[in-house]
C-alpha cells in the first residue's frame, strides 16, 4: 500500500460494510449459474465492449457530420479524464483489498477469471469509465435522437455487476464508481450540449 494512501475501511460505517459483504456473497456466491459463469467474464473485457464504442463514434460522425467530430473529441477526453481520476487519483488516495486478494475472504470468493489486480478495489475503474461514457452518450443523443438511449445505462450496469460476480470488486466499489461516473459523464455532456447542439444532418 502506498504510504500516502488511506485505508478506506476506516471511513466506512460497520452497517455499510456488513451490507456490502452480504450483497457481495449473494452476487458472487449465491445468485449464480453456468450461463453467467460463462458470459460475465467476457463482458468485462475490452474486446467485448470496445466495438460498441467504436461503432458509436462512427455513428456520431455519420449522423452529425462536422459536429460529430466534436462529439468524438469530447468522448475521448471524457474517457481519459474518467480513467485518470479513478485509477491515478481515487485509487491512490484510498486503499481497499480486492475480495480476491483479501486473506479474510479466503475460501469465500468464487474467483472465475484468470487475474486479480493488485490495485485498490476502490473505486472500480470499470464502473467509473462505463457510467461516464453511458451517461454522456444518453445525455447528448437523447434530444436529437431518442430517449431510448437511456438503455445504454443498462450496459454500464451489466459491466459493474460482472465485476462483483467474478470476484474482483465489492458492491460499494462499483456503486461509488458508477455514481462518480454519472457525475463526470453528466458534467461533460452539459458542457458539450451548451457549446455544440447536435442535430441529425441529412
Amino acid at each position: 500500500m502506498n504510504v500516502l494512501q488511506t485505508e478506506l475501511l476506516t471511513f466506512l460505517p460497520a452497517p455499510i460494510l456488513r451490507f456490502d459483504q452480504s450483497l457481495f456473497h449473494k452476487i458472487n456466491g449465491e445468485w449464480t449459474n453456468s450461463f453467467l459463469d460463462f458470459t460475465l467474464p467476457f463482458v468485462r473485457e475490452p474486446f467485448f465492449w470496445a466495438p460498441l464504442y467504436i461503432f458509436l463514434g462512427l455513428f456520431a460522425l455519420l449522423n452529425f457530420k462536422g459536429k460529430g467530430i466534436w462529439w468524438v473529441l469530447a468522448f475521448l477526453i471524457l474517457v481519459m479524464v474518467s480513467d485518470f481520476t479513478s485509477s491515478s487519483v481515487i485509487k491512490e488516495a484510498f486503499f481497499r483489498l480486492r475480495p480476491c486478494r483479501d486473506p479474510e475472504m479466503a475460501g469465500q470468493v468464487r474467483f472465475i477469471v484468470k487475474y486479480c489486480p493488485v490495485s485498490s478495489s476502490f473505486v472500480s475503474s470499470h464502473a467509473v469509465n462505463h457510467f461516464a461514457i453511458s451517461t454522456f452518450i444518453f445525455a447528448t443523443f437523447r434530444k436529437p435522437l431518442s430517449n431510448w438511449w437511456a438503455l445504454i445505462l443498462l450496459w454500464a450496469a451489466l459491466v459493474c455487476y460482472a465485476q462483483v460476480y467474478v470476484g474482483v470488486h465489492y458492491p460499494v466499489d462499483v456503486l461509488a464508481g458508477g455514481l462518480f461516473g454519472v457525475f463526470l459523464g453528466g458534467l461533460t455532456a452539459t458542457i458539450f450540449n451548451r457549446l455544440v447542439k447536435l442535430h441529425v444532418e441529412s
